[in-house]
């Protein structure tokens, strides 16, 4: 395959941001039968089929998922171009793309890029929620710019990517009610009821073996891959809960819960995430020096971990 048939490409990418043939071809005004010739025609094209055909249903497969990836970058481009072609010298377009991870405190994230967002009003934010892995993929193709995470890149990835450590923030615990009198942090952990991050958090792992080192044996009732969440639980009186100290007053006032204890061994830790192709520096710089400041870390160059 030497050139590339945007025409049958764009086809394929209605196909699979719409689930079926029948729904793309309403979009396209077109018979089913013409946008199935189509994706034909490019499947056989490129030399391999992009869709797994079970039962009349398409699905699709490994290749096709890559693809539809970079489609959906390449028609997202080109909807921004005809916009600037419209507007002429009217309006700026430029694009900053931020993900953040699951596991990272709304209200944190919001401190760290609020200020860069006011003195840089001439840039169009784009904010995405995924998982580690999830936004990793998408600055490897060069559709992020940015990530905000609760973990550095591991050692020998083959992502090619920075990161930038921001800081850390002890764990506090929080309970709807305040300790009684008879209680003391954090052996009154042991038995009570207690709600955690999920296993795609940084931290999930460091707080099951704090429990264990601690030799404390709480009812773990759920995990949640979404904080928001789990503080909402928590403050419905479900469980403890933990959060970062840095959020500490955020948290009792948002959620009218009580801060129980301060475990200051057990620490979260942030990151920035960058790719090495394509980086807006100022902005990076900007959002980087902020969230160190939050969280008390040194001033050191953007690259140092």
């Amino acid at each position: 395959m030497h050139h590339l048939n945007y025409h049958h490409l764009y086809y394929f990418y209605l196909v699979a941001r719409e689930g079926s043939i029948a729904q793309a071809a309403k979009l396209l005004h077109v018979t089913p039968q013409t946008v199935s010739g189509q994706l034909s025609t490019f499947e056989n094209q490129i030399g391999y089929p992009l869709f797994d055909r079970v039962n009349k249903r398409l699905y699709l497969n490994d290749k096709g998922k890559v693809s539809f990836q970079y489609a959906s970058e390449i028609f997202h481009k080109g909807h921004q171009l005809a916009e600037i072609l419209n507007a002429g010298d009217e309006i700026n377009t430029k694009e900053f793309v931020i993900g953040i991870t699951n596991g990272i405190p709304k209200v944190l994230f919001y401190d760290f890029v609020h200020d860069t967002m006011r003195n840089f009003a001439n840039v169009k934010y784009v904010i995405k929620e995924d998982s580690f892995d999830g936004l990793l993929k998408e600055l490897a193709i060069n559709a992020i710019d940015f990530i905000v995470a609760d973990r550095g890149i591991a050692p020998g990835s083959q992502v090619s990517a920075n990161s930038h450590f921001l800081g850390e923030s002890a764990l506090s615990f929080f309970a709807k009610a305040p300790l009684s009198s008879n209680q003391t942090f954090p052996d009154c952990l042991n038995n009570m009821p207690l709600l955690i991050q999920g296993n795609t958090s940084g931290i999930h792992h460091a707080l099951i073996s704090w429990l264990e080192t601690e030799q404390l044996y709480p009812k773990i009732v759920a995990e949640f891959d979404d904080t928001a969440l789990l503080k909402l639980f928590g403050s419905e009186d479900f469980g403890v809960f933990c959060a970062p100290a840095a959020i500490s007053d955020h948290v009792e006032v948002q959620y009218g819960v009580c801060c129980i204890g301060q475990a200051h061994s057990l620490n979260e830790r942030y990151y920035a995430i960058t790719g090495k192709s394509r980086v807006d520096f100022t902005i990076t710089e900007s959002i980087i020096g902020a969230a160190r400041i939050i969280l008390g870390y040194s001033q050191k160059p953007i690259g140092a971990y």
